[in-house]
């Protein structure tokens, strides 16, 4: 039995880039948290500021969410469907808190969005051909 493929375009590339930042981003969100867990009685504290937490309880915050990045981007390297769903809402919420930091550093907001924005078009338009690419890689290999 033969298999036809479509042929895959450079996107597929991308969907695994976004995969590759999830993970970087989850690596870098644990450590945060990790840290902020152990020494929370370094991180600066402000009368002025709003914080609905403590910062060992942002340090727990970050830290699972960090874990959750991780798993859904080694999924999306994959090609796992549910994982591309996730992984855009993620995205999404990520795009939306650099707003909240725009006035902190306004061009690494900027910069962040911008790459969030071709993540999520890499997820949403071209996500289905590294599925399409994944699977048609277990078939040839019998599995």
């Amino acid at each position: 039995m033969t298999y036809q493929s479509k042929p895959v375009t450079g996107w597929v590339g991308w969907v695994w880039f976004a995969g590759m930042l999830m993970i970087m981003a989850g690596v870098f969100n644990f450590i945060t948290g990790l840290y902020a867990v152990f020494n929370s009685g370094l991180f600066v504290r402000t009368p002025s500021r709003l914080l609905f937490f403590n910062v060992g309880t942002w340090g727990w915050i970050h830290l699972l969410f960090g874990v959750v990045l991780f798993l859904v981007g080694l999924a999306v390297t994959v090609g796992q469907t549910w994982a591309r769903v996730l992984a855009v809402i993620l995205v999404m919420l990520n795009a939306m808190t650099q707003l909240t930091w725009i006035a902190v550093n306004p061009w690494w907001s900027l910069a962040v969005i911008a790459v969030d924005v071709l993540v999520l078009y890499a997820l949403i338009v071209h996500g289905r051909e590294a599925q399409e690419m994944f699977r048609g890689e277990e078939r040839r290999a019998g599995l």
